[in-house]
């Protein structure tokens, strides 16, 4: 087979794949009908965010050191 020939069959086997693949899903997770309201926000105690704010503290701030590197 020639290379165009070749081509044109994959580009075709492609294009049939994707037209008669497309199957129909239904939704697996339904959402509340107060969905955008505050209630669906995971909230976590202060101490979380402390000690978090504790660790990105702890990070290097500003240029990096010179000298050999990556």
């Amino acid at each position: 087979m020639s290379f165009w020939f070749s081509t044109v069959l994959l580009i075709i086997v492609v294009m049939f794949v994707a037209i008669f693949s497309q199957a129909q899903v239904d939704a697996s997770r339904v959402l509340a009908e107060d969905f955008a309201g505050a209630n669906h926000l995971a909230t976590y105690p202060s101490s979380v965010y402390d000690k978090a704010r504790w660790w990105l503290e702890q990070l290097a701030s500003g240029p990096s050191p010179k000298g050999p590197g990556h």
